[in-house]
């Protein structure tokens, strides 16, 4: 696994955007919208509406994940 941030595109809301996160990032967040039974565009489009508008996609996902690997 890459250390290195991989763009990827997800559609939010029927808009299409990118997003770079590191590969482990990426792989966690799979497995949490599977684990939910979600496809990751809905779960990003969840993480997406609830986000400060002043902090980025990218950074919310990861804190995301963060929470979720943490149980919090």
């Amino acid at each position: 696994m890459s250390g290195r941030p991989v763009k990827r595109s997800l559609t939010l809301r029927g808009h299409r955007t990118s997003v770079s996160l590191e590969d482990v990032f990426w792989s966690e967040f799979r497995r949490i919208a599977a684990e939910r039974g979600q496809p990751i565009n809905a779960l990003a489009a969840e993480i997406d509406a609830a986000r400060d508008p002043q902090v980025g996609l990218a950074s919310s996902i990861r804190v995301f994940v963060l929470a979720s690997v943490k149980g919090s």
